[in-house]
């Protein structure tokens, strides 16, 4: 079934109102990272500009905000919902009963709530995954579970958590997890709230809020820091940063052909941006509250020295929207001329954009004002690409037109 556009608004998962501009300032490509490193696939030229539909794929869950797999060879996939199950879509039918159920530890309400699910690459033979959520407290949870003897439930008395954060206010955790090509566990946390970052969190190696973190879960409890870690060894430095000067990386992900990680961080009162950062290339500082976006923070100052910072790929002005919403490097095989086009939108204007390197550099276009509230992507076992309204429960498959 082709989707309807819908225009509703039901959780507030970010901070602004709807209302935006007629004709929007287009993103801006701002800057040109490293090429990626060449890899032995062949990567098709997407055609340019795409012309996508969506697709109705599923419908009927709780506020979703990640679809992923597990990469056991089963084809399921996963589905996250804002408000606290993780449930099962197994031959293409959603299965009645949550693989788990934590709504009894989550905390919902504004932007709190059960984030993410990530499987790492063994999970086949451990049984053993991980999710992200917010507590009854307040603060940002990594949790390791184990399956239960039926693959499709998970053990919910298996829980360990093994990271708890924090959080000084109610905003701005971050929540993504998953899983790089190295195998390591990456976490997303954003500056600890309020507006303007103001314990200046982004931009302080001695805290963990404000990064993406970097750490090696393989362990039978608990975790360890990788010895490459970038600032292992620095004094006064957390050693499982990865990568910092963020303010709220909401979602981010990686290129599953050329390991690249993309990251969508939602901006403070006027500039959104998506990073790519070349694979297995971090310890960077994206310049937050330095700088929001490319442009000097507060506003109207003059700006610090860009020396040791990374600037975005891609910004956009809020009269185009008001929180960045990142997702996924198209990969599938229903629509080969989408290969190698990263897909993004805005939670409150409901656009969608398509970003795609080519051989003159990034491009960058607009390619639907769907209505929907979008707070998150999904990706498949075979690479397909899903847009998620949290509002709806409505799960639409991106295709070629």
């Amino acid at each position: 079934m082709r989707r309807a556009i819908i225009a509703s608004l039901a959780v507030a998962l970010v901070l602004g109102t709807a209302g935006c501009a007629s004709e929007p300032t287009p993103p801006v490509i701002v800057d040109e990272p490293s090429a990626p490193e060449p890899t032995t696939t062949p990567e098709p030229e997407p055609v340019w500009p795409p012309e996508v539909e969506l697709t109705e794929a599923w419908s009927r869950f709780d506020q979703p905000v990640l679809l992923t797999h597990a990469g056991d060879g089963s084809g399921r996939s996963f589905v996250v919902e804002l408000t606290g199950r993780v449930m099962v879509i197994d031959d293409g039918e959603p299965l009645p009963v949550p693989f788990l159920d934590v709504r009894d530890l989550v905390s919902t309400g504004g932007e709190r709530g059960l984030f993410a699910v990530a499987f790492p690459p063994d999970f086949a033979e451990t049984g053993r995954f991980y999710i992200d959520y917010t507590d009854r407290a307040g603060d940002s949870v990594v949790a390791r579970y184990r399956v239960s003897a039926d693959p499709d439930v998970a053990d919910p008395d298996s829980a360990e958590v093994i990271l708890r954060v924090k959080q000084p206010f109610s905003n701005h955790n971050g929540g993504q997890i998953a899983f790089g090509p190295d195998g390591y566990l990456y976490v997303a946390l954003g500056d600890g709230g309020s507006g303007g970052d103001p314990q200046n969190n982004g931009q302080d190696l001695g805290t963990l809020l404000g990064t993406i973190l970097r750490i090696d879960v393989s362990t039978a409890t608990g975790y360890t820091v990788p010895d490459d870690n970038p600032f292992v060894g620095r004094a006064g430095a957390k050693p499982e940063i990865w990568d910092y000067g963020l303010r709220n990386p909401w979602r981010f992900s990686f290129d599953a052909l050329t390991g690249e990680l993309y990251i969508a961080d939602v901006g403070q009162n006027a500039w959104e941006e998506i990073n790519v950062e070349p694979a297995g290339n971090g310890g960077r500082n994206y310049g937050w509250r330095l700088y929001e976006g490319s442009h000097p923070y507060p506003p109207g100052t003059d700006g610090a020295s860009t020396e040791g910072l990374t600037m975005p790929v891609v910004e956009y002005a809020r009269d185009a929207g008001k929180s960045i919403t990142g997702g996924f490097v198209y990969r599938g095989e229903r629509s080969r001329d989408l290969a190698g086009v990263y897909f993004y939108a805005d939670y409150v204007s409901g656009r969608l954009w398509a970003l795609s390197r080519s051989a003159d550099g990034w491009r960058n276009v607009e390619v639907a004002e769907t209505g929907m509230p979008i707070a998150g992507f999904g990706q498949d076992a075979d690479g397909e690409v899903y847009v998620l309204d949290v509002a709806s429960g409505v799960i639409y498959r991106i295709e070629s037109r």
